[in-house]
């Protein structure tokens, strides 16, 4: 059986990355900071929970062994989202996040697939495709590429599979509750008759979290396909008409206030990812 770690196991993905690979008969490994919120997950008692704090990442430890020698990882873990302008990423995470990886792959990691984001295309509009070149603007973006970069000059030295998948955008229970969809439901959970967002004419690429924890995973076990890799859709879908259908989904109403917030200045207007490798990823033998 297929041994699997999975970082950042409590988080949003995690929970149903983890959850897909237990359907998948896979055996996992789990890790995150907190072992009381892992012991509140149905999967825990199913998977070999090793709590792990980043901040306390000991370069003189062996990982991959700490880990009990995975075959694969599959690296979500990444602190201080969704404050994606913050320093933080770039000081605090990619250092972190390097040293961690690195430490895995010299002791023996041979497969390794970690979650990146579609902000690394930077203000690009239209269809955005892997092989583009990409202007990252904020340092979230700018963090993540740069490990993936570090990632890519490490294969020169050591041998193993890496799969790099750009998420897009993704909605489910469990999300963030600053995310747009957790803040309407608190607003009908409110009985507010008003709920504010922002003009909504936007164009995004939407998936349900479900979905995405499956193509994460089977990209994962996969080896057809390797690098640069989207996650998402390939519909665009504007913001307005996805709050429209949510509502109409969960047959509810509330009056949309369009307009009330500005547009992010990190994002671009119009934007969706191709689905070329992913479909070929995802093909079955």
């Amino acid at each position: 059986m297929k041994k699997v770690l999975v970082t950042g196991a409590t988080g949003f993905i995690g929970n149903y990355v983890i959850g897909e690979l237990l359907k998948q008969h896979v055996e996992v490994v789990a890790t995150s900071s907190n072992e009381e919120k892992a012991k509140q997950q149905l999967w825990f008692d199913d998977v070999n929970y090793i709590a792990f704090d980043f901040n306390l990442l000991d370069s003189s430890t062996n990982y991959f062994l700490y880990f009990n020698q995975p075959d694969a990882v599959i690296h979500l873990a990444w602190e201080g989202l969704p404050n994606y302008k913050s320093s933080f990423h770039l000081e605090k995470n990619l250092p972190k996040h390097k040293n961690f990886l690195q430490n895995l792959i010299e002791y023996g990691l041979k497969d390794l697939t970690v979650t990146g984001t579609c902000l690394e295309y930077g203000l690009q509009e239209g269809c955005l495709k892997e092989d583009m070149e990409i202007f990252p603007s904020n340092p979230y973006a700018i963090a993540k590429d740069e490990l993936r970069l570090y990632l890519q000059q490490l294969q020169q030295q050591y041998t193993f599979n890496f799969k790099w998948i750009r998420l897009f955008y993704m909605y489910g229970k469990g999300q963030n509750p600053s995310s747009l969809l957790s803040q309407l439901e608190k607003a009908l959970e409110n009985g507010e008759t008003v709920f504010n967002m922002s003009g909504g004419e936007q164009s995004r690429d939407y998936l349900p979290v479900p979905a995405v924890a499956e193509n994460i995973v089977r990209i994962a076990l996969q080896k057809k396909e390797e690098g640069l890799i989207n996650c998402c859709s390939g519909v665009a879908v504007t913001v307005n008409q996805f709050v429209q259908d949510y509502l109409k989904s969960i047959n509810k109403t509330i009056k949309l206030n369009l307009g009330y917030y500005p547009y992010p200045d990190y994002e671009p207007m119009h934007f969706w990812g191709s689905t070329a490798k992913l479909d070929k990823a995802l093909e079955e033998k």
